[in-house]
């Protein structure tokens, strides 16, 4: 029995799919369940398991679109297992054949070194002295650039020394290039950032926090936090809470825009991008106002994994109010992120770095992270742009009262 393969919905709105890469060959015997392709779509990258046992034959190839429900390959369920073992014994006479053949080689090889002498005796343009060729090596000149002045046309040290470079030629290192077709995903991404630069009146705003509030609290409790909740005490669930804080003072930042009308969140989907193997992926911790710090850094948690290792579906990356990313992660002093539509503002955080400030009336050290926020200006004025960020600032800058109710240890549940 032959076994029709088609493409199946990887979510809604999703009608159509790519071949990002075949797991298995054609004619390969495949098991029930293992994973034979990975598809894109324009929202993630996900597997195809096989459906049955069976000889697989492929029907489209690497960098096809596929419409979803469209036949993909085709597995012979009558086919038997090929036993093991077939492949050792037809390999064993070519090394056979390999080793007959070298002694071969070295009786043709030696005829050549006889000639090699007659070639000493004169110099043809660009033969350099193994003194010149040395210094025009170091100097990444093509000894067939230079003209020689000695016997036969042969290039001198003298000649190497007076050589320079020519600035317009291509020095001896690669200059090769590769050309490779965009993933649907990465296309899709590219397309929604262009839109959003095209179709919002995006602006950004920048504050600074001190981060040494913050930094106490987990070099107090950080040991405590993950021996008993089996996860790290990081910097994302303090950011997730001031946010979730600020989008309650102003819950403009916590709506987009649908045609001529404002839709507005009383709940907080925060989504949290997470650099996966195929690129940037954005997934969504639902309702981040009714988590504690200890969920909200469980499901960032198993978010991130999932991300990265390739499991993430297109649930759990559709939706969100508001976007938060991280680009500190990869040494980032500053940055204007671009809004992740439909929504209306993201906030970007950045790396900590040890700077002098001024605190008491004198100069202090601390570790300040500086922050931005990237809004959409045609629902959210600079007034609730620049009060939001400073919101954010001061929760980063007080948590133990703004974000912990002055009960440190009931917050983080030890």
């Amino acid at each position: 029995m032959v076994l029709e393969m088609k493409v199946p919905s990887p979510g809604e709105s999703i009608t159509e799919v790519e071949i990002a890469e075949w797991l298995v060959e054609d004619g390969d015997y495949v098991e029930k369940d293992q994973a034979i392709a990975e598809v894109d779509s324009d929202k993630a990258t996900l597997e195809l398991p096989a459906e049955a046992s069976g000889i697989i034959t492929l029907k489209a190839e690497e960098g096809d679109a596929v419409a979803v429900g469209e036949v993909v390959c085709l597995i012979d369920t009558s086919a038997e297992k090929p036993a093991g073992g077939d492949g050792e014994t037809k390999e064993a006479p070519k090394e056979e054949e390999k080793s007959t053949e070298a002694p071969k080689k070295e009786e043709k090889a030696e005829p050549k070194t006889e000639k090699a002498p007659k070639k000493k005796e004169t110099y043809a343009t660009g033969t350099a002295s193994p003194a010149a060729k040395k210094m025009l090596a170091e100097k990444g000149i093509d000894p067939k650039e230079v003209k020689g002045t000695g016997k036969d046309g042969r290039i001198t040290k003298e000649d190497a020394v007076k050589a320079t470079p020519s600035m317009g030629t291509p020095g001896p290192g690669n200059r090769g290039s590769e050309r490779k077709k965009l993933s649907m995903l990465r296309r899709k991404v590219a397309e929604r950032l262009v839109s959003v630069k095209n179709e919002t009146a995006m602006l950004t705003t920048f504050n600074e926090a001190d981060m040494s509030p913050i930094f106490k609290l987990r070099d107090q409790y950080k040991e405590d936090f993950k021996s008993k909740h089996g996860v790290g005490l990081g910097f994302m669930s303090f950011f997730t809470k001031a946010v979730v804080r600020a989008l309650k003072m102003y819950p403009a930042v916590n709506s987009m825009i649908d045609g001529k009308e404002m839709v507005s969140y009383d709940f907080c989907d925060i989504s949290i991008a997470v650099s996966g193997p195929k690129g940037l992926m954005v997934p969504v911790v639902r309702n981040a106002e009714n988590l504690s710090f200890r969920g909200i850094e469980a499901e960032i948690k198993r978010l991130a994994i999932r991300a990265r290792e390739g499991e993430i579906t297109v649930d759990e990356m559709t939706g969100g109010t508001f976007t938060i990313t991280n680009g500190g992660v990869f040494g980032s002093m500053l940055s204007t992120p671009i809004i992740n539509p439909p929504q209306s503002a993201i906030l970007g955080m950045h790396n900590i770095v040890e700077r002098p400030i001024v605190r008491d009336g004198g100069i202090a050290i601390a570790p300040i992270m500086y922050v931005a926020l990237s809004y959409d200006h045609r629902i959210i004025d600079g007034k609730e742009s620049v009060g939001f960020l400073v919101a954010v600032k001061e929760a980063l800058e007080n948590p133990t009262e703004l974000l912990m109710d002055e009960n440190v240890k009931k917050a983080l549940e030890l």
